[in-house]
């Protein structure tokens, strides 16, 4: 089979959303043309849609080695790299009850990160804020926040937050 057949059945079952499916055709692809950097590109993104992150990592990666010229590759690389920090960052501020300051400011070293890797991000910009406000620096939390608010202002979901976060300030400073 050739590549291009391989890959027209990957996007048939996206359109079904069978994303597993989808990136075992992909890799068939690349067992037939392990150096299309476009193949690479394309199953990155699937498995980015698919929460696996580290497999998206390495075909980007692949991507861009075999064509460094190619800045949408760049671009994308920069998003799921990205997009690992934010859930490394999560996962240290998430899964724990024990929580100490030492790692929220982790968490915000790895947000900054992201941040500055993908400057549109949403995700990066509303845990930043969250962290910022563990940490009771409620006004860089909100300075934080308006930045990704001024980025979607549709997004009804960040004025929310943006209240929370105006509560927890008021709050803090009425203690």
């Amino acid at each position: 089979m050739s590549t291009e057949t391989y890959i027209q059945k990957a996007y048939r079952c996206i359109l079904q959303n069978d994303f597993e499916e989808a990136l075992r055709w992909f890799e068939q692809a690349l067992q037939a043309d392990p150096g299309d950097a476009e193949v690479h590109y394309r199953c990155s993104i699937t498995y980015g849609r698919s929460d696996r992150l580290e497999m998206a990592i390495f075909h980007a990666e692949e991507a861009v080695r075999l064509q460094p010229d190619k800045p949408e590759y760049r671009l994308h690389l920069q998003h799921i790299k990205a997009a690992e920090l934010v859930r490394n960052a999560r996962k240290m501020v998430d899964s724990r009850q024990d929580v100490t300051p030492s790692d929220l400011y982790q968490a915000v070293t790895l947000l900054k990160s992201a941040v500055s890797m993908d400057p549109l991000h949403a995700q990066a910009y509303v845990w930043l804020a969250l962290v910022y406000s563990e940490l009771n620096e409620h006004a860089q939390a909100i300075s934080t926040l308006k930045e990704v608010i001024a980025l979607y202002p549709q997004e009804s979901g960040l004025q929310q937050i943006m209240e929370e976060l105006k509560q927890r300030l008021k709050s803090y400073m009425q203690d």
